[in-house]
């Protein structure tokens, strides 16, 4: 590895503790409190006189004036003070501390506890050691790594610099655990299926494909766990949920990534109206866990979890806002027609399906701001939803909608697998046709439903982008600790 000249610096100072016989990479630490326990005890410690020991990374600057020397350090807990003076810790280590250590580098230090004249608390230094030298010199601004892809590309140090990143992944991990309690609770059994599948399903999406050696066999990383968890309804299980990775190979925008995590859940004996319910209720239950309130802060605008969600049909929010009726424009090139005569600026898409969620996600979604159920798909949108008896050119589903994002998607799932069998074959001309996010056909997952799988309602949530809107982030990247990016050039 060729190494800068900052980076040869830091060796040259390596190199010196080694000669000196001090192992600047030990296995183990004296530590006996975290920064955190001993701000929060920090009177009582100081008033017995206790003697601590603390570990952390140099942040910010080494100060040396004479034989006194200044620096904080940091670990996750928080950061204090560390007071050094040649006469309490001596000449050898006070050299040390003042020619071969450097911000960054991670260190122990054991004292007792003093406040300075300006009432900082502070570990005034007796004893100290290296745990782990660093060899990169900080960002040249220190105060923060500014450069976002490059935040992305080395997490780790954005994580240093910016603290406050720390604090979405601790949210995020908080939102997890909450969604699993509140499943549990309900009586939802986590469960594992198949990340390589031999045929993929259960979303419209590119897969990526890979190749089993031994069993010369292509298979498939998932893009979703759906139709796994309903061959477990069919098995016996009413209530069923997963925490997966799902993978698309799609493009990457401020709401997409090609690896990303979804809650999927099913329930046996219910509809999409109970999963509208169970939408409503989690999400109030994460505010009030995440924020301690019913309201949150995304982007400038307060979203309100407390009422009742808003209901939006997508036939009739299209012809609002273009003046287009999709359920008499059942054919692409009539639709495409009708939106050149609009004068509607939207891509054109390959299959009638896509080119009406194009129109609603240009000219509908954006304005759902509120927490908002985006119903009456059509059954060419939702090849494993069930139909609506009383419009059969629409199935019952709904996507949850929260600022402009969609967040989730949900259906009373088809149980009828003769009419999933068509709607398998429809998709294959779709893909013939040039869709190539068309759905495949699983003949497994046909003989399945005829075993007979009870009236279900299943549910599926973006985990990041509900991480997104409870931490106020506006792009995913921000909530996956490595996202994917391009390569360097």
């Amino acid at each position: 590895m060729e190494l800068n000249e900052l980076q040869q610096q830091r060796l040259a100072k390596l190199e010196r503790l080694r000669a000196a016989g001090i192992d600047a990479y030990p296995p183990r630490t004296q530590r006996t409190h975290t920064i955190g326990a001993v701000l929060a005890g920090f009177d009582q410690l100081m008033e017995r006189g206790e003697k601590v020991t603390v570990a952390g990374r140099i942040i910010g600057a080494r100060r040396v004036l004479g034989k006194l020397a200044f620096a904080h350090i940091a670990d996750e807990s928080g950061q204090i003070q560390i007071w050094l003076s040649r006469g309490d810790l001596g000449d050898e280590w006070f050299d040390r501390f003042r020619d071969d250590l450097d911000t960054f580098d991670i260190v122990e230090a054991s004292g007792t506890l003093r406040r300075t004249q300006r009432g900082e608390p502070s570990v005034f230094v007796t004893h100290m050691g290296v745990l782990a030298k660093s060899l990169n010199p900080p960002p040249e601004k220190w105060h923060g790594l500014s450069d976002i892809e490059e935040r992305h590309r080395q997490r780790y140090l954005d994580l240093i610099v910016n603290p406050e990143v720390r604090d979405v992944f601790r949210t995020r991990a908080k939102i997890i655990s909450t969604m699993r309690r509140f499943l549990d609770e309900r009586g939802f059994l986590e469960v594992e299926t198949p990340t390589l599948q031999p045929i993929y399903g259960g979303a419209s999406a590119r897969p990526f494909i890979t190749h089993h050696n031994q069993l010369k066999q292509d298979l498939y990383l998932r893009i979703a766990v759906e139709l796994y968890l309903k061959r477990l309804i069919v098995g016996g299980f009413e209530r069923v949920y997963e925490m997966s990775k799902v993978f698309r190979n799609e493009g990457v925008d401020r709401t997409h990534n090609p690896e990303f995590t979804m809650m999927e859940c099913y329930q046996a004996y219910a509809d999409y109206n109970d999963m509208m319910r169970l939408v409503e209720e989690l999400y109030r239950t994460l505010a009030l866990e995440v924020a301690g309130s019913a309201t949150i802060e995304f982007q400038g605008r307060t979203i309100d979890f407390g009422p009742a969600w808003r209901r939006v049909s997508i036939p009739e929010a299209i012809a609002e806002r273009t003046g287009i009726d999709i359920l008499e424009l059942t054919e692409l090139e009539p639709l495409q027609e009708a939106i050149r005569a609009a004068g509607l600026k939207v891509d054109f898409k390959p299959a009638w399906g896509r080119q009406v969620d194009e129109l609603f996600s240009v000219y509908v979604q954006p304005e759902l701001i509120q927490p908002t159920f985006v119903l009456d798909h059509p059954v060419a949108l939702s090849p494993l939803a069930k139909r609506r008896p009383d419009q059969p050119l629409l199935v019952e589903r709904f996507e949850p909608v929260v600022a402009g994002m969609e967040i989730g998607n949900a259906f009373t799932e088809l149980n009828d697998p003769l009419d999933q069998e068509q709607r398998f074959l429809e998709q294959g001309r779709a893909y013939d046709a040039g869709d190539d996010e068309a759905q495949q056909m699983d003949v497994d997952f046909l003989n399945a439903l005829m075993y007979g799988m009870p009236p279900t309602g299943g549910l599926g949530i973006g985990i990041d982008r509900t991480v997104m809107l409870f931490t106020d982030q506006p792009n995913i990247r921000e909530v996956i600790l490595f996202p994917h990016l391009r390569p360097r050039e």
